[in-house]
């Protein structure tokens, strides 16, 4: 885990660490089991297909989780994490074909506040393509 962020050490501006994740169906299957979530859209292709995806999605709170996971990483501290919004705009999709898809998540201080808290701006892409709009955390930092 990181050493701890602190409100003194931070500017507008400050960007996170940067982090890409490899998303594969096993690991939609894996995240089906812990979350309870086995809509056929998240493992079958043909009802995926049917319904008018071009393929199998991940699931989209396991997409808000990873973008999550670089602000909680980046803290050291994940209790400090005061909110945390998004909206879906676009699905990941994740074909079976070896390869499956990769999330790619940066993030920057975007406010710093008297209260000891901070804004932070997440952009979260697959494929070049903008997946999760409007993702903003705030923390309070020591």
């Amino acid at each position: 885990m990181a050493a701890q962020v602190s409100w003194a050490d931070v500017e507008v501006g400050t960007e996170l660490p940067a982090q890409t994740f490899h998303l594969d169906r096993a690991a939609l299957v894996r995240y089906a089991g812990a979350s309870g979530d086995f809509n056929v859209i998240h493992w079958n292709q043909r009802v995926a297909t049917e319904v008018g995806l071009p393929d199998v999605i991940a699931h989209g709170m396991l997409t808000m989780a990873l973008g999550g996971r670089v602000v909680t990483d980046w803290l050291g501290d994940p209790g400090a994490l005061v909110s945390y919004g998004v909206r879906f705009t676009r699905p990941v999709v994740v074909p079976d074909d070896g390869h499956g898809a990769t999330v790619e998540v940066s993030a920057k201080v975007s406010a710093k506040n008297d209260d000891s808290t901070v804004a932070i701006t997440l952009t979260v892409k697959s494929r070049d393509v903008t997946v999760l709009g409007k993702a903003q955390a705030i923390v309070r930092l020591p």
